[in-house]
């Protein structure tokens, strides 16, 4: 094991701040995987779970038992971290631009469809390190205007030419769910059931660029460029693991956690763990255009009526919002039947703001999909 500081502020920065990266194993040595946690600096659950995955790994590597090689980012929003509101942590959105932390990441496809022109034959594994080499000289041409590009420009840089990426946030509340690309939905699926998500989450493009996508879109999108003659297999499991909600902060879900994600490790080959037999999957995947956001129709207090995780019809009501003024009730149901997988952890709302969210099986949205 060794520990990295990566720099992120420059000169003209009006303070200094500095990224930690734990590395695990030999480069170019087997699989590569990377681990981050707290992209939004205020989910904490994702920290606490790499707590446990850093001793762990780094006594499988000392037993000589690590056939890849892992970066572990156990906290990596160090800019996030620093953010405060009235005494409360604000790790979501950059204070000084306003931006999502998990938002506007480099799209390094557009680069690639360029640079790559010609260098491409029937070959996979020959067209799989060509694009990894070609999109670490397109990460690495970006030139940060502001400490979160720089920020967004480490963390890429470590993860764009990995096999496995897994990206640890929470929700406000919310029981596990799991967002990745429509072509990895196989690949996933051990991770799925292993974590005991209720949802997995596709699409091909979620809009706005989140990290996650950013390490993985390139490949369907520069497989669609080049055409079929020129194989270009999804080489990046590139995955968003939602850690249930913001207060689901403990050893015993941590300790669990972390066990699930080596245990996908061991399923995966880079880890030579006792292998348990994968559970049954809680929930077949569905379409990230399949899920209706739920919002209040006007100001008032929040009562839910359905718990997280159930199943639920449309029409069935979800929540009441009572305006205490007026002395009126409205019940908010849900249009949609699917799953109750996430919910605002305020009780009371005004008007436009957050209830939760139903993963439907079926696709009605379009454009941006993942809100704020």
């Amino acid at each position: 094991m060794h520990v990295l500081q990566h720099p992120i502020s420059s000169s003209a920065s009006g303070a200094s701040y500095q990224l930690t990266s734990v590395h695990f194993g030999t480069p170019g040595h087997g699989k590569k995987v990377y681990i981050q946690a707290a992209l939004h600096a205020d989910e904490v659950p994702g920290m606490l779970v790499a707590q446990f995955l850093r001793s762990e790994l780094a006594a499988l590597e000392a037993q000589g038992k690590l056939n890849g090689e892992v970066i572990l980012v156990p906290a990596a929003n160090p800019l996030g971290l620093s953010q405060a509101i009235h005494g409360a942590p604000f790790g979501r959105f950059d204070l000084s631009t306003g931006t999502n932390f998990n938002r506007a990441y480099k799209h390094v496809a557009q680069d690639l469809k360029a640079s790559l022109a010609g260098l491409l034959g029937a070959d996979a594994d020959a067209n799989v390190a060509l694009v990894r080499a070609h999109a670490k000289a397109s990460v690495a041409s970006w030139r940060p205007a502001t400490d979160a590009e720089a920020l967004k420009k480490i963390l890429l840089g470590m993860a764009i030419d990995a096999d496995i990426v897994l990206d640890l946030h929470c929700d406000n509340e919310a029981v596990v769910h799991i967002y990745t690309g429509t072509p990895l939905a196989g690949a996933v699926a051990p991770l799925a059931a292993l974590m005991g998500a209720r949802a997995v989450l596709l699409a091909l493009e979620a809009g706005e660029e989140p990290f996650d996508e950013a390490c993985s879109r390139l490949w369907w999108d520069l497989a669609a460029h080049f055409g079929a003659h020129t194989p270009i297999p999804p080489s990046c499991l590139s995955t968003t693991v939602e850690l249930r909600g913001e207060m689901d902060v403990g050893y015993t879900l941590a300790g669990g956690d972390a066990r699930a994600l080596l245990q996908f490790l061991g399923h995966c080959g880079v880890l030579d763990v006792p292998l348990e037999p994968l559970p049954a999957p809680l929930c077949a995947p569905t379409p990230l255009e399949g899920v209706e956001p739920l919002v209040a129709p006007h100001a008032g207090v929040l009562v839910f009526l359905t718990q997280l995780g159930a199943t639920v019809a449309a029409g069935d009501a979800i929540a009441d919002l009572i305006d205490p003024v007026a002395g009126t009730t409205t019940t908010v149901r849900a249009g949609v039947a699917g799953v109750f997988f996430a919910r605002t952890a305020h009780r009371y709302l005004l008007r436009g703001m957050a209830i939760g969210k139903v993963a439907g099986a079926k696709a009605f949205r379009v454009g941006k999909l993942l809100g704020n």
